[in-house]
């Protein structure tokens, strides 16, 4: 299939000259005569790659380059800016925006082919990894189809780790890796046998510690993608305590990654207040106080337990219109 281009210029002769070059290469084309059309566009029909005047009404290039590369939905989408501006600050003002690269009017033909190629091959590249990604991601959502006492878990913490990372401060990178690590935590499950997963009842011991391999396994399938890099430490360590006594690495206080205490804080929560095969969901005061136990213990921190506490107490972590299925119970508001 075709990679595509849009061509954004108010001039209709430069539309037909980039045009008809980018038809020349087997790209297919569409074109936007300003600012306004060119964003309608790609909130429709995402483009591969965009080829942008900088000088147009309504709203320029600077402007259009800035609203998509400020998105997450388009910020990796490339964008050419093509201006006759060749002054310095123009070209920083096209840095700032997030524009990939410039060519100036009138440009090289052969430049602007090599450029174009170029960057087609680095979103070819960025496409095929988020694809791999999404395989990942979709895997940890059929580890938690598997089990229907865990439907909606994972959802459920994408939704508590979201509004706990909030309370907290944690940068946009933190709390994307908090996101994808809500729905990969448990996606070593997979080299756990059915007969351990879904047993009715207590673990042996030696059943408990085959289904504590699934933190180490998980960490290998996520080895192999830079961009799993920040949720690695939360798929091998959510299960690790402060006092060492956790798995699978034993380790203790500030060597526990914060964005795996975070998931451990949630996991416990969302645990209690579901049914579970070996026992009835309990309720949210319940999950308080079973939360601040473990910090007695020495096992949680008690800084995140609480801001997560105060979150239910202000209704934060109240449930969707939806009603979950599979005998989960929904999340609730406390007053502890």
């Amino acid at each position: 299939m075709a990679q595509k281009v849009l061509v954004v210029d108010d001039e209709p002769t430069n539309i037909g000259l980039l045009t008809r070059l980018m038809t020349g290469l087997g790209y297919e084309v569409r074109s936007a005569s300003d600012g306004e059309l060119a964003l309608a566009h790609v909130a429709t029909e995402r483009p591969d790659l965009i080829l942008l005047d900088v000088n147009m009404p309504k709203i320029d290039g600077f402007e259009v380059c800035r609203r998509l590369k400020h998105d997450p939905a388009t910020r990796l989408l490339p964008i050419v800016l093509v201006t006759g501006l060749t002054a310095s600050e123009d070209h920083i003002r096209g840095i700032d925006a997030g524009a990939d690269d410039f060519v100036t009017k009138p440009f090289n033909v052969q430049e602007l082919e090599a450029r174009v190629r170029s960057l087609l091959r680095l979103k070819r590249y960025t496409d095929e990894l988020d694809s791999a990604e999404s395989v990942i991601l979709s895997l940890g959502l059929t580890i938690e189809a598997r089990d229907p006492y865990t439907q909606d878990h994972c959802e459920h913490l994408a939704r508590y780790a979201a509004a706990l990372g909030a309370r907290l401060g944690l940068d946009e990178d933190q709390r994307v890796a908090l996101d994808r690590g809500a729905f990969l935590h448990d996606v070593g499950k997979v080299g756990i046998p059915d007969a351990i997963l879904l047993k009715p009842g207590r673990l042996t011991s030696s059943e408990r510690e085959l289904m504590q391999r699934h933190t180490v396994i998980g960490h290998r399938l996520c080895g192999e993608f830079r961009a799993l890099e920040r949720v690695r430490p939360i798929v091998r360590h959510h299960h690790e305590r402060l006092d060492g006594s956790g798995y699978p690495d034993g380790l203790k206080g500030e060597a526990v990654p914060l964005l795996a205490q975070i998931i451990g804080v949630v996991d416990v929560y969302d645990a209690i207040t579901t049914t579970r095969p070996y026992r009835a969901a309990r309720s949210a005061e319940d999950a308080a106080r079973e939360l601040r136990e473990e910090v007695r213990r020495g096992w949680k921190n008690e800084a995140l337990v609480e801001a997560f506490i105060a979150l239910g107490r202000e209704g934060k972590l109240e449930p969707g219109s939806k009603e979950p299925a599979g005998g989960v119970r929904p999340p609730q508001r406390w007053e502890p």
